[in-house]
């Protein structure tokens, strides 16, 4: 242990470095290193689906903050690509016409009519008076456009509009067989 003070620094020589700028000359030197091997530094982690030699994707662990076959899916596309798989995709619209009624053709007139049958292509429709059936009737064209494009082309082809049925006088406990009393109306 001596005493005496330490001797000056020659000239030119770099002072000592502490800290922060020990860190940020480190950095500096790392940055540079990479630089000459043709690297970049700080540019975060590599992408999840890398290519491969032969071009093909290779998948990491992690699928990232973009959305990937992987993530949970919502039902309904699972349920869509099922029925379009095996073959069941017309059966769906077919349900979706009869299911979701009131969304495709409007409250207005899901409120006055119901549908029946879908049979070939041909929807029919019971209306529930002969002037919405007439009604039904002039507003064909504009139905059966709603229905496309709610289900899709070719699902309904034509509509088949009618009324309410009338009345049959060939029930009740008082019926009689055969033609029955005809003066009843005059």
């Amino acid at each position: 242990m001596s005493d005496q003070p330490e001797p000056p620094a020659a000239e030119g020589a770099k002072p000592e470095l502490r800290g922060v700028d020990l860190a940020r000359r480190a950095l500096e030197e790392a940055r540079a290193a990479a630089k000459a091997s043709g690297k970049s530094v700080g540019q975060g982690r590599s992408s999840p689906q890398r290519r491969l030699r032969s071009g093909a994707r290779r998948r990491s662990g992690w699928s990232g903050p973009r959305p990937d076959e992987r993530d949970p899916q919502p039902l309904s596309r699972l349920t869509g690509s099922i029925a379009k798989n095996r073959g069941w995709s017309t059966k769906v619209a077919e349900g979706t016409v009869f299911g979701r009624w009131s969304g495709v053709v409007g409250e207005d007139i899901a409120s006055h009519a119901t549908p029946v049958t879908l049979k070939d292509g041909v929807l029919s429709i019971a209306a529930e008076s002969t002037a919405w059936a007439t009604q039904l009737r002039m507003l064909q064209g504009q139905i059966l456009a709603k229905i496309n494009a709610a289900v899709g082309q070719g699902v309904v082809t034509s509509l088949k509009i009618s009324g309410p049925a009338a009345p049959s006088w060939r029930k009740g406990e008082r019926h009689v067989r055969g033609r029955g009393p005809r003066d009843t109306y005059g």
